[in-house]
Protein backbone atom coordinates (compact mmCIF):
# COMPACT_ATOMS: atom_id res chain seq x y z
CA UNK A 1 0.00 0.00 0.00
CA UNK A 2 1.19 3.55 -0.68
CA UNK A 3 2.36 5.30 2.19
CA UNK A 4 1.30 8.49 1.32
CA UNK A 5 -2.72 7.50 1.21
CA UNK A 6 -2.72 7.72 4.39
CA UNK A 7 -1.08 11.33 5.06
CA UNK A 8 -3.62 13.43 6.73
CA UNK A 9 -3.92 16.72 4.58
CA UNK A 10 -2.80 19.79 6.80
CA UNK A 11 -5.00 22.54 4.49
CA UNK A 12 -8.06 20.46 5.90
CA UNK A 13 -6.78 21.42 9.14
CA UNK A 14 -6.44 25.24 8.20
CA UNK A 15 -9.97 25.47 6.70
CA UNK A 16 -11.36 24.17 10.51
CA UNK A 17 -9.43 27.00 12.08
CA UNK A 18 -10.91 29.76 9.34
CA UNK A 19 -14.37 28.51 10.11
CA UNK A 20 -13.98 28.92 13.99
CA UNK A 21 -12.43 32.24 13.86
CA UNK A 22 -15.39 33.46 11.43
CA UNK A 23 -17.52 32.12 13.89
CA UNK A 24 -15.60 34.28 16.68
CA UNK A 25 -15.88 37.50 14.46
CA UNK A 26 -19.82 37.07 13.89
CA UNK A 27 -20.02 36.38 18.09
CA UNK A 28 -18.06 39.09 18.76
CA UNK A 29 -20.39 41.67 16.46
CA UNK A 30 -22.99 40.66 17.54
CA UNK A 31 -22.33 40.88 21.58
CA UNK A 32 -20.68 44.45 20.33
CA UNK A 33 -23.99 45.12 18.60
CA UNK A 34 -26.41 44.19 21.68
CA UNK A 35 -23.98 46.19 23.81
CA UNK A 36 -24.86 49.12 21.75
CA UNK A 37 -28.75 48.24 21.85
CA UNK A 38 -28.68 48.11 25.55
CA UNK A 39 -26.90 51.05 25.65
CA UNK A 40 -28.81 52.64 23.32
CA UNK A 41 -31.42 51.59 25.41
CA UNK A 42 -30.44 52.69 28.87
CA UNK A 43 -29.75 56.57 26.93
CA UNK A 44 -33.13 56.33 26.41
CA UNK A 45 -34.87 55.14 29.78
CA UNK A 46 -32.35 58.44 31.48
CA UNK A 47 -33.89 60.49 28.91
CA UNK A 48 -37.33 59.30 29.03
CA UNK A 49 -36.69 59.92 33.27
CA UNK A 50 -35.42 63.30 32.74
CA UNK A 51 -38.34 64.27 30.52
CA UNK A 52 -40.91 62.79 33.69
CA UNK A 53 -38.94 64.91 35.97
CA UNK A 54 -39.54 68.01 34.34
CA UNK A 55 -43.17 67.06 33.04
CA UNK A 56 -43.56 66.24 36.86
CA UNK A 57 -42.54 70.11 37.10
CA UNK A 58 -44.57 71.29 34.88
CA UNK A 59 -47.41 69.88 36.44
CA UNK A 60 -46.72 70.89 39.64
CA UNK A 61 -46.15 74.31 38.14
CA UNK A 62 -49.59 74.30 36.74
CA UNK A 63 -51.45 72.83 39.57
CA UNK A 64 -50.15 75.76 41.78
CA UNK A 65 -51.35 78.30 38.82
CA UNK A 66 -54.68 76.65 39.23
CA UNK A 67 -54.84 76.61 42.96
CA UNK A 68 -54.15 80.58 42.53
CA UNK A 69 -56.84 81.02 39.53
CA UNK A 70 -58.91 79.50 41.67
CA UNK A 71 -58.25 81.39 44.82
CA UNK A 72 -58.46 84.76 42.33
CA UNK A 73 -62.07 83.35 41.54
CA UNK A 74 -63.17 82.86 44.92
CA UNK A 75 -62.07 86.45 46.03
CA UNK A 76 -63.66 87.86 43.04
CA UNK A 77 -67.09 85.79 43.84
CA UNK A 78 -67.13 87.09 47.38
CA UNK A 79 -66.15 90.79 46.15
CA UNK A 80 -69.59 90.72 44.03
CA UNK A 81 -71.45 89.29 46.98
CA UNK A 82 -70.71 92.96 49.02
CA UNK A 83 -72.43 94.39 46.25
CA UNK A 84 -76.00 92.63 46.54
CA UNK A 85 -77.52 94.12 49.70
CA UNK A 86 -79.94 90.51 51.21
CA UNK A 87 -81.84 91.39 54.46
CA UNK A 88 -82.10 89.18 56.44
CA UNK A 89 -86.06 89.44 56.96
CA UNK A 90 -88.70 90.31 54.75
CA UNK A 91 -90.21 93.45 55.51
CA UNK A 92 -90.71 97.54 54.38
CA UNK A 93 -87.80 99.60 53.38
CA UNK A 94 -87.93 103.24 55.59
CA UNK A 95 -85.66 105.98 56.49
CA UNK A 96 -83.66 105.73 52.91
CA UNK A 97 -80.41 107.83 52.83
CA UNK A 98 -79.22 106.81 49.52
CA UNK A 99 -80.52 107.54 46.25
CA UNK A 100 -79.63 105.87 42.84
CA UNK A 101 -76.16 107.15 41.53
CA UNK A 102 -74.84 107.97 45.33
CA UNK A 103 -71.81 106.54 46.04
CA UNK A 104 -71.40 104.71 49.66
CA UNK A 105 -68.92 103.68 52.05
CA UNK A 106 -68.37 100.51 54.49
CA UNK A 107 -70.73 100.67 57.41
CA UNK A 108 -72.95 103.78 56.41
CA UNK A 109 -76.52 103.27 56.85
CA UNK A 110 -78.91 102.99 53.87
CA UNK A 111 -82.14 102.77 55.36
CA UNK A 112 -83.80 101.15 57.73
CA UNK A 113 -86.15 97.55 57.61
CA UNK A 114 -89.55 97.28 59.46
CA UNK A 115 -89.87 93.53 59.24
CA UNK A 116 -93.08 92.13 58.73
CA UNK A 117 -93.59 89.97 61.83
CA UNK A 118 -94.70 93.00 64.15
CA UNK A 119 -95.02 93.23 67.68
CA UNK A 120 -96.24 95.29 70.87
CA UNK A 121 -93.62 96.30 73.43
CA UNK A 122 -95.73 97.01 76.60
CA UNK A 123 -93.75 98.79 79.40
CA UNK A 124 -95.83 97.97 82.31
CA UNK A 125 -95.22 98.79 85.64
CA UNK A 126 -93.34 96.31 88.27
CA UNK A 127 -96.30 96.38 90.21
CA UNK A 128 -98.20 95.10 87.33
CA UNK A 129 -95.97 92.17 86.82
CA UNK A 130 -96.73 89.75 89.72
CA UNK A 131 -98.87 87.40 87.92
CA UNK A 132 -98.01 88.36 84.57
CA UNK A 133 -96.33 85.09 82.74
CA UNK A 134 -95.50 83.91 79.09
CA UNK A 135 -98.53 82.50 76.82
CA UNK A 136 -101.03 85.11 78.92
CA UNK A 137 -103.75 86.22 76.14
CA UNK A 138 -103.53 90.18 75.31
CA UNK A 139 -106.03 92.32 73.83
CA UNK A 140 -104.38 95.47 72.12
CA UNK A 141 -105.96 98.55 71.06
CA UNK A 142 -104.12 100.40 68.71
CA UNK A 143 -104.97 104.64 68.28
CA UNK A 144 -104.15 104.44 64.85
CA UNK A 145 -106.91 101.77 64.18
CA UNK A 146 -109.77 103.12 66.66
CA UNK A 147 -112.72 100.43 66.70
CA UNK A 148 -110.39 97.28 65.73
CA UNK A 149 -109.42 94.81 68.43
CA UNK A 150 -106.42 92.92 68.06
CA UNK A 151 -105.59 89.98 69.96
CA UNK A 152 -102.03 88.15 70.80
CA UNK A 153 -100.21 86.61 74.34
CA UNK A 154 -97.36 87.67 75.83
CA UNK A 155 -93.85 86.65 74.75
CA UNK A 156 -91.63 87.57 77.12
CA UNK A 157 -89.85 90.01 79.64
CA UNK A 158 -87.17 92.24 79.44
CA UNK A 159 -84.02 91.50 81.82
CA UNK A 160 -84.06 95.26 83.24
CA UNK A 161 -85.87 98.10 83.24
CA UNK A 162 -86.36 100.93 80.83
CA UNK A 163 -84.14 102.90 82.99
CA UNK A 164 -81.36 100.44 83.18
CA UNK A 165 -80.42 100.71 79.31
CA UNK A 166 -81.35 104.49 78.81
CA UNK A 167 -78.42 106.07 77.48
CA UNK A 168 -78.23 107.90 80.83
CA UNK A 169 -79.27 105.55 83.26
CA UNK A 170 -79.81 107.33 86.76
CA UNK A 171 -77.63 107.45 89.09
CA UNK A 172 -78.19 108.37 92.50
CA UNK A 173 -75.24 108.95 95.10
CA UNK A 174 -76.51 111.62 97.16
CA UNK A 175 -78.51 109.40 99.86
CA UNK A 176 -81.87 111.09 99.43
CA UNK A 177 -83.18 108.60 97.96
CA UNK A 178 -86.98 108.76 96.34
CA UNK A 179 -88.58 105.03 95.16
CA UNK A 180 -90.07 105.69 92.19
CA UNK A 181 -92.19 102.83 90.19
CA UNK A 182 -90.08 101.44 87.35
CA UNK A 183 -91.59 100.18 83.63
CA UNK A 184 -90.45 96.91 82.36
CA UNK A 185 -90.58 96.15 78.79
CA UNK A 186 -92.97 93.09 77.89
CA UNK A 187 -92.91 91.75 74.38
CA UNK A 188 -96.57 91.31 73.07
CA UNK A 189 -96.65 89.38 69.52
CA UNK A 190 -99.87 89.11 67.33
CA UNK A 191 -102.30 86.11 67.11
CA UNK A 192 -102.47 85.06 63.22
CA UNK A 193 -101.30 87.39 60.72
CA UNK A 194 -104.71 89.37 60.37
CA UNK A 195 -102.75 92.91 61.64
CA UNK A 196 -101.20 93.00 57.93
CA UNK A 197 -104.12 94.41 56.21
CA UNK A 198 -103.76 97.32 59.16
CA UNK A 199 -101.47 100.14 58.61
CA UNK A 200 -99.19 99.05 61.70
CA UNK A 201 -95.59 101.19 62.36
CA UNK A 202 -93.49 101.12 64.75
CA UNK A 203 -93.25 104.05 67.48
CA UNK A 204 -97.39 104.15 67.29
CA UNK A 205 -99.16 104.17 70.48
CA UNK A 206 -101.27 100.95 71.99
CA UNK A 207 -102.75 100.32 75.19
CA UNK A 208 -102.63 96.32 75.28
CA UNK A 209 -104.92 94.39 78.26
CA UNK A 210 -102.90 91.09 79.41
CA UNK A 211 -105.83 88.54 80.96
CA UNK A 212 -103.86 87.18 83.67
CA UNK A 213 -106.43 84.40 85.42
Amino acid sequence: MDRDSHRIDAPGRDDRHGESDADTHQADAAFRSQTAKLAAAQQAVEGARAQIKATQGQLAAAQASLRQAAAGVESARLQLSYTTIVAPVAGRVTHRTVNVGDYVQPSQALFALVQDNLWVAANFKETELARMKPGQPVTIQVDAVPGVTFHGKVDSFEAGTGSVFSALPAENATGNWVKVVQRLPVKITFDGDGYHGYMLAPGMSAEPSVKVR
